[in-house]
């Protein structure tokens, strides 16, 4: 191949066809990567009702985190269990093996004796529930409850009661909707 050959080949332009294949093989690949982490990874919520206000409210959407961490004090899941028939959103109060007292002159959460500080909470915590307390959550287990306290269906109710990890559908962690609040949830 003489000098000039080898000049004209490296200026040559990539076909028509050549481009769109590299264009649509691209595509299918950043597809397949989207669906890959949206199924193994990642996942959308939305949230239905107050229960987590003024955290999270009606409508907003969600990314949770499907990648099965162990749940950490603080966390907001989303969870799905027999006593509640569609997925709910949530506040991890305390992990396996702690102990949840309230008390409720005070309206005052307490994890292993220790008084929890809540400024995520609407108001303090005066609805009861029907659970007796202190109570102490089993082993793969977490104790929940929304920050809208007194209008939120959680662990403080026997029909709801220590949720299971596994039925823990992923963590919430970055808030898409609405667009003026988009961004990291905070623990």
């Amino acid at each position: 191949m003489t000098e000039s050959t080898a000049m004209e080949n490296s200026n040559k332009q990539p076909s028509t066809m050549q481009t769109v294949y590299e264009y649509v093989s691209s595509t299918v690949f950043a597809l397949a990567v989207v669906l890959l982490v949206f199924t193994f990874v990642l996942r959308t919520a939305t949230v239905v009702g107050v229960s987590m206000m003024n955290t999270l409210h009606d409508g907003d959407r969600l990314i949770l985190s499907t990648t099965h961490d162990t749940p950490r004090q603080g966390d907001i899941v989303v969870l799905s269990t027999k006593a509640v028939r569609e997925a709910i959103v949530k506040r991890v109060i305390a992990t396996a093996g702690q102990t949840v007292n309230i008390d409720f002159q005070t309206h005052t959460v307490y994890v292993n004796g220790k008084a929890l500080s809540e400024p995520y909470i609407r108001e303090p915590t005066s609805e009861r529930g029907d659970v007796t307390f202190p109570v102490t959550v089993p082993p793969n287990h977490v104790f929940v409850m929304g920050d809208n306290r007194n209008d939120s269906y959680d662990s403080r109710f026997s029909a709801v009661g220590m949720i299971d990890d596994r039925d823990i559908i992923g963590h919430a962690v970055f808030r898409l909707f609405p667009l003026f609040k988009i961004g990291p949830l905070a623990r």
